[in-house]
């Protein structure tokens, strides 16, 4: 089965009959290219059969080779010779926060990863949207991976929001797509809301939102397995199909999750409260992509905060649980780049 893929809706509440997936003009082909040349293989459409270790070891090498270090816009501009193998820590206020670009002149993506894990689970992304033509820009959040606060006190002491924007203006970020999935959902929406001028389109996956309406909190405690969250990672936000198919790439993931957070790392808030009423006020179209055996977030929650939104469309990934671009990378990155070829930047 495929991603199961709504059109815009027509009416608010009721997400609109599901069709065949709807491919805007792709205008990538007047763009120029990255400034780190992807391979032959990754520029192919990927394959629907799940990857194994080795080949998620392959993106994410390549992902290190594709980042570039975080410095003046002029200076990453300049192409291959700006690419580094690690990327590199930017200093903003209160945070050494640790980012890759890859570069080029296509419109801008920036990636938000969940809470469990950290960038390294965009891999299976970064070289197909960035051979699609896009400027690809992730970081960790303060406190997991390579970014570090600066002070004791700047531990969680900033929304991830607020990093995301300090990144944009120290890179010189003009309108961009913001993709974020799960707890970087959450962070996705706030921004989303509160800097609506920066957003060319939205992309949600696999995330409760973090809304703090009694309905929703009521409805998360209705549906939560009890002890769900005492067990392991792995059991939490992996799908069983995915975990019977693929144990290596289960034990990738789960590798990653696990040296995610630094020592004593705390939560970051939000800038304020996710509502219904505050994401209603989004006028950027949304893609929002549900995992049919997500545990944490599944499609009946999401689409409660879904029909809140104005102009968003719906999806859904079959099997696949809570690490849904990780799980099922060629349905995950053929629906994001059908949605965002449809909702390209005005000329100019």
């Amino acid at each position: 089965m495929g991603v199961s893929e709504a059109l815009p809706r027509m009416r608010r509440g009721r997400p609109a009959a599901a069709s065949g997936p709807s491919r805007g003009p792709d205008r990538r082909a007047r763009r120029s290219e990255p400034s780190c040349e992807p391979s032959r293989e990754s520029s192919r459409k990927p394959s629907v059969k799940r990857r194994g270790l080795r080949d998620r070891l392959c993106a994410l090498g390549a992902l290190c080779l594709a980042g570039v270090l975080c410095a003046a816009p002029a200076a990453r501009a300049a192409g291959p010779a700006g690419c580094t193998p690690s990327g590199a820590a930017l200093v903003l206020p209160g945070v050494r926060l640790w980012c890759t670009d890859t570069g080029g002149a296509g419109e801008v993506l920036v990636l938000l990863h969940p809470n469990s894990g950290t960038q390294a689970l965009w891999a299976p992304q970064v070289v197909v949207f960035a051979a699609a033509g896009y400027r690809v820009i992730g970081f960790d959040r303060r406190g997991w991976g390579r970014s570090e606060p600066l002070a004791s006190e700047d531990n969680g002491a900033a929304s991830i929001a607020a990093d995301l924007e300090a990144l944009a203006q120290a890179l010189g970020l003009g309108r961009f797509h913001l993709l974020g999935l799960a707890g970087g959902g959450f962070a996705a929406l706030d921004y989303a809301a509160w800097k609506p001028e920066r957003i060319l389109s939205l992309i949600v996956g696999a995330s409760t939102g973090d809304f703090s309406d009694p309905l929703l909190r009521e409805m998360v405690a209705r549906i939560e397995i009890p002890g769900l969250r005492a067990q392991p990672a792995a059991y939490r936000e992996l799908g069983p199909s995915y975990r019977a198919a693929d144990p290596q790439g289960s034990l990738a993931w789960t590798q990653i999750e696990a040296q995610a957070r630094r020592p004593g790392a705390r939560p970051q808030r939000l800038h304020s409260p996710n509502t219904l009423a505050k994401i209603g006020a989004i006028e950027a179209p949304v893609l929002v992509l549900a995992g049919g055996a997500d545990l944490l977030a599944p499609p009946a929650l999401m689409r409660r905060w879904f029909q809140a939104l104005r102009h968003a469309q719906w999806g859904l990934i079959p099997e696949a649980g809570h690490a849904i671009s990780w799980e099922a990378p060629a349905l995950f990155n053929q629906a994001v780049l059908d949605f965002l070829r449809a909702h390209p930047a005005a000329p100019g």
